[in-house]
This record gives C-alpha cells, structure tokens and sequence, in this order.
C-alpha cells in the first residue's frame, strides 16, 4: 500500500490546466475529487469545478485584472485556517500552479505555520495554445528556446522587461496577461530591434469552446488585440516559430474591420 499523500491539514496547490477539464492530469483529478476544500481561481474552467464533488465546500478566491475579491494576504490566511481545521485541502490555480500564479506566497505562508503544502503541476496556456494551433513552441533552426514572460505590472507603471534581450534572443515569446500591454510590448521589441514583421499569434480563452486565436504580426500586435474583449485572458506568442502555426494570417483590413466595427 502507498503512503496517504493528502492526508488532513494537507494543502495541495493543483494545476488547473488552461481550462479543457480533459487536460487536468489524473493526479489533479484525484486531488480534486479526495479534497474536503477547494479554494479556486478566476480562470479555472467550468468544467474543472464541475468536477468538485457535490459536498466539498468550495470557495472562490478569484483574482482578475482589476477586480480582485481577496487579496493575497486574505487568501494566504484562509488557506492555513482551513488547513489548521484539519481539512484536507486543494488550492486550483489555471494553468501550472508555479506559472506566473502567485505560489511562492501560498507556499511561504502554510510553512511558517507548519503545514505541509505540496504542488500537482498543470498545463500552461502557451502548451495548450501551440497544440490548438498546430505548432512547436520551439524549433530546431528557428527557435531554440521559449521564454515566458508576465505582461501584468502595476496599474500606471510600465513593465520592467529587459527588450533588448528579448528581442535578440531568438526565442519564442510567451506574454501572459498580455491584452492591457500589447502596445507597449510591440514598441518595446520594435525599439530594441525586433522586426514588425516578426510573425505573432494572440489566444484568448486558451483550450474552451469559445477559443479564439489570430496570427498576425508585431507591428499590427496593439490594432490586433484591440479585437479581443478587453476581459479576455489573453496570451501573446511572438517569433518565428509562430509563423507555421495552422492558422491563417488576417490581413491588416480585416483585423480593422474587427477592431472598429
């Protein structure tokens, strides 16, 4: 028989996926369906809640650009309470739980108070956006690596990004929460040298039914993204490799049509 891996006063921080219930692991399946609390984000699917059992306290702690219900403080605290209950508890986070998603302070927080916290890793939106387009986020020639970077910064504050090493990186790019930003992350790459042409694909609602995803190019990137609802979660590839996905390219009439109207 194998150790018990949640046992009570155990926090689990589970991977979510980019939202497809199909692409949770079975690990965060069993998590999910063993937890007695389940604390979850803005951005889980649907269709992961929906697999929360019908008597399992579940509790929304959902952080969205500019409409925040908790803070963190707020739900670093609720974690180590219910862990202190004696609960057996499952922290969702969307996509991978170490992904730009706010872990290292949940982590801190239950082992200053001397609760075991262990991490189920999820799909990240970039993985779940290169499969939907037929891609490879990195390409023997093309692109030799693959970056991930946050696009959120403080309201009024610019993004404090090293462009000159993105732009010269030959890398693809990955820009989560990157709607807000998307002039400022094209002026940025433009400015340290980055071609306009260099090709970009922009997803919203990575791996649901109502997907979107539209390739066009740097320097059409701000006009581009102007198309998605501004509450979209929405990631940015940028580079090379982008340019074979299995997506047409709009033209830059169609994106205004969009854009305008």
């Amino acid at each position: 028989m194998q150790p018990d891996d949640f046992p009570p006063g155990t926090v689990w921080l589970v991977g979510a996926g980019p939202g497809d219930p199909e692409l949770l692991t079975m690990k965060a399946v069993r998590l999910i369906e063993r937890a007695e609390i389940v604390f979850y984000d803005a951005l889980v699917g649907e269709g992961v809640l929906a697999l929360i059992p019908a008597g399992t306290e579940r509790v929304s702690v959902g952080k969205r650009s500019g409409r925040h219900s908790k803070d963190q403080p707020t739900i670093d605290a609720l974690l180590v309470a219910a862990a202190r209950s004696g609960k057996r508890v499952a922290r969702l986070k969307g996509g991978d739980p170490t992904l730009f998603a706010r872990a290292a302070e949940e982590i801190s927080a239950l082992s200053e108070a001397g609760f075991a916290v262990r991490i189920c890793p999820g799909i990240t939106a970039a993985s779940a956006a290169a499969a939907s387009a037929g891609m490879s986020l990195s390409l023997r020639g093309v692109a030799r690596d693959v970056r991930f970077v946050t696009a959120h910064s403080k309201r009024g504050t610019a993004l404090d990004i090293d462009w000159s090493s993105l732009a010269h990186s030959g890398s693809t790019l990955a820009f989560y929460m990157g709607r807000d930003a998307a002039g400022e992350i094209m002026r940025g790459l433009m400015r340290a040298g980055m071609s306009g042409e260099t090709p970009v694909m922009i997803a919203c609602h990575v791996s649901g039914a109502d997907e979107r995803r539209l390739a066009t190019r740097l320097d059409l990137l701000e006009l581009a993204t102007g198309s998605f609802a501004a509450d979209a979660p929405t990631l940015i590839l940028v580079g090379a490799a982008v340019g074979l996905a299995d997506v047409a390219c709009a033209s830059l009439e169609a994106i205004a049509r969009t854009a305008h109207g």
